[in-house]
């Protein structure tokens, strides 16, 4: 029994169990041999959809069909699946646990030290003192793919967490597949390829000019490099006149 924070997370209750692995696949296992019977069932059905017989089986057994599909992955005819084949797909209902947990727990790490940096940088910045914190830019800078890296973690977590499914109970991954032809696929992949990759050279371009110039570029009056007027010094130098002033 695994209460309190755990036991919110997996069955939001403070006090109910949370199975493990083991339990869990005992569970599948049943579900799975239920499957067979609603998959066979399915299949005479589709031959004579007057077959008492097999409508009232497969009606029993629905709820476990998706599991039962589960066997698609290793036999055509699922009722002549071994007990091997069954423990195969047994086991393909937990995906491994070693790159779920580590991509759980770096992202939470990142979100964390996200609220620390910005915690801090708030701070220091109230202070005025976060342009004289140099740690503090080093980190700030490392810090940019971050988000990119945690976002992409997450879905690590909900994808390949989620297989062998598609749909939980419904549609396993190995027979959702599309009909759509590979050269599509690659054509509209390229497509992406190209689009963004194109945005991207835009925005690297647009970036270093702008940065080039500083923002003097805005001609507000309130940056080093303009007059007080709001114009641009010549060459993004202050003006005689703004110099004598500011000494």
């Amino acid at each position: 029994q695994i209460p309190y924070a755990l036991g919110l997370i997996g069955t939001r209750s403070l006090t109910e169990t949370l199975p493990g692995i083991k339990e869990i696949k005992e569970k599948n296992r049943t579900r799975i041999e239920s499957g067979i019977k609603a998959v066979v069932a399915l299949e005479q059905l589709r031959k004579n959809r007057d077959d008492p017989q097999a409508l009232t089986v497969f009606n029993a057994h629905k709820a476990d069909l998706g599991f039962g599909l589960l066997l698609k992955k290793y036999t055509v005819d699922v009722s002549q699946a071994t007990p091997e084949m069954i423990q195969q797909a047994v086991d393909s209902t937990i995906p491994r646990v070693a790159p779920l947990f580590w991509s759980f727990r770096i992202m939470v790490a990142l979100g964390f030290a996200f609220l620390l940096l910005f915690s801090l940088a708030l701070f220091y910045s109230i202070k005025g003192t976060f342009i004289e914190k140099k740690w503090l830019l080093r980190w700030a800078l490392w810090f940019i793919p971050m988000p990119w890296i945690a976002a992409e973690l997450g879905w690590v977590v909900a994808e390949y967490g989620r297989q062998p499914w598609t749909i939980y109970g419904v549609l396993p991954t190995h027979i959702s597949v599309s009909n759509i032809s590979v050269g599509n696929i690659y054509g509209s992949l390229a497509g992406f390829v190209i689009f963004y990759t194109v945005l991207l050279v835009v925005e690297v371009y647009l970036m270093q000019k702008y940065a080039r110039q500083g923002p003097a570029s805005l001609g507000t009056g309130k940056y080093f490099g303009e007059s007080s007027h709001g114009k641009q010094a010549a060459g993004g130098a202050l003006p005689a006149g703004a110099v004598a002033d500011k000494v």
